[in-house]
């Protein structure tokens, strides 16, 4: 009778509908956001020549819970060192077809306050 909603479908969705608009270049990669129930992980795009420049997750920096706001906010922070250091200072920010709200917001104000611009 009723339908399930599948939450990650309409997520999808949205996100397809918000890299309509947002597209990463040479001069100013995406900023992408990736969430779990577990861990999050974001990654700086070159839409243009399709790859990573840089990437961070909390898998990979072993933290105790990779699940909550603090945890985003080490990720964000230790992306915009990477970019930094890659010389990447402007960004767009592309928040995957999340609400921007709780780790996705902790992980751009985060990435923010350490140095990029978005």
């Amino acid at each position: 009778m009723y339908s399930k909603i599948d939450k990650n479908k309409a997520r999808q969705r949205r996100h397809e509908r918000i890299r309509n608009k947002v597209i990463g270049s040479a001069d100013c990669p995406r900023l992408n956001v990736f969430r779990s129930n577990a861990n999050i992980h974001a990654q700086i795009i070159d839409d243009e020549k399709g790859v990573t420049l840089v990437s961070c997750s909390s898998v990979e920096l072993k933290l105790a819970n990779g699940g909550n706001v603090e945890a985003a906010k080490t990720v964000g922070k230790t992306i915009a060192e990477r970019a930094l250091a890659k010389k990447i200072e402007n960004v767009c920010f592309d928040r995957g077809g999340y609400i921007y709200h709780g780790r996705v917001k902790a992980l751009a104000e985060a990435a923010r306050e350490a140095g990029l611009k978005f």
